[in-house]
């Protein structure tokens, strides 16, 4: 057991450290709905920019970002994702801009020491990436959208490390027996690559349910990714330890992050 995830453990929570090929320098953390620094509450990332909040549900999140933030090396860097493919690079120049101000983008790379990557998460996979040295870091949000246009190959060519040694983690998301999708969301894949129709089973007339974890594993598979590891649990199913927006509909949010470290 690592020393974080004995940390975890100690203080109660259920938090996931993932266990993936990554080198030692490199340190990540997903949270659950569970752990709120508010009692009777669910944990809370909440939304990119606080300001779209009344007082009382920001110091909510505000409080929950603080207790995540002991477990992390230094302030995250969260992203404003709009379930695209862009991918901002976080540097010396621009990290304390992009920690007061989130970045509109769906990944983040960085090759700094002790900067948080983040990405919320709520049914989409949060993608975790370490290139094999641990020298460059990055983290996307691949919801159905952002995987087909892309998320996952815009990430790897910005961290520009080779696809062979790199290690990627795919987090907890809706699981392949509850996505419902319809025949957009099957065609959007099929249309580039014949190939993911496996990834897709009939429901009914057109509908079909769809395995995002295989989908993105595809598109690393293609991209030269093979080491990747996941973690199996569907966040629409188990309502005890995940958010789903598929399931309440609310704006509740968890995090995946992962950091460079010494």
């Amino acid at each position: 057991m690592s020393k974080l995830a004995e940390r975890l453990a100690d203080a109660g929570l259920d938090w996931i450290v993932p266990a993936w090929d990554a080198p030692r320098c490199v340190g990540a953390l997903c949270t659950t709905r569970n752990g709120s620094a508010v009692a009777g509450e669910p944990l809370d990332i909440g939304p990119s920019r606080l300001g779209t909040l009344d007082d009382a549900a920001r110091e909510r999140v505000l409080a929950n970002r603080r207790r995540v933030q002991a477990f992390l090396p230094g302030p995250a860097a969260i992203l404003e994702q709009v379930h695209g493919r862009d991918v901002v690079v976080i540097d010396a120049a621009n990290v304390a801009a992009a920690r007061a101000q989130p970045p509109v983008a769906d990944a983040a790379v960085t090759r700094q020491t002790g900067v948080p990557l983040a990405v919320r998460v709520a049914d989409c996979v949060p993608v975790l990436l370490a290139s094999g040295s641990g020298e460059v870091v990055a983290a996307a949000h691949a919801g159905w959208r952002g995987l087909a246009a892309g998320v996952i190959e815009a990430t790897l060519a910005a961290m520009r490390a080779p696809a062979a040694e790199v290690a990627a983690w795919l987090g907890p998301a809706i699981g392949r027996d509850a996505f419902e999708v319809g025949d957009d969301v099957r065609e959007a894949f099929t249309a580039a690559d014949a190939r993911d129709a496996a990834h897709f089973r009939p429901l009914r007339e057109g509908k079909w349910l769809g395995d995002l974890h295989a989908l993105a594993r595809a598109r690393l598979a293609r991209a030269g990714v093979q080491r990747v590891a996941a973690d199996p649990s569907c966040t629409f199913t188990e309502a005890a330890r995940f958010h789903s927006w598929r399931r309440d509909r609310a704006p509740w949010r968890m995090a995946a992050y992962v950091w460079r470290q010494d």
